[in-house]
């Protein structure tokens, strides 16, 4: 599965990508995780699986639910508390759900 996680400028995404690749593997999940900006969406939307919204993006989520979607691309909003967890269960569990979305749209 290829995952994107987008906040505003990349760098918080980041951390967070680091801790859903460490609980992939733990699952034993082969996954391609990239943290990227909202800017980097046009380009990568026909690349990913799913998308992975951060929260303060939230105003914006609408749309870009709706832009991921029409590429066939799985999307979920990530809760605040996404960034202050210790491992990357609960995005990993975001990322699994809207995969399986995706596979019905």
């Amino acid at each position: 599965m290829k995952i994107l996680i987008v906040c505003g400028a990349g760098a918080s995404s980041a951390f967070v990508a680091h801790r859903l690749r460490v609980s992939g593997k733990e699952r034993g999940l082969t996954l391609t995780v990239v943290a990227g900006s909202e800017s980097d969406l046009p380009s990568s939307l026909d690349t990913i699986d799913v998308l992975l919204v951060g929260p303060h993006l939230e105003p914006r989520f609408e749309r870009l639910s709706a832009q991921a979607k029409e590429r066939g691309v799985g999307v979920a909003l990530l809760p605040k508390s996404v960034f202050s967890a210790r491992d990357g269960d609960l995005a990993l569990d975001l990322a699994v759900d809207a995969e399986h979305e995706r596979s019905w749209v």
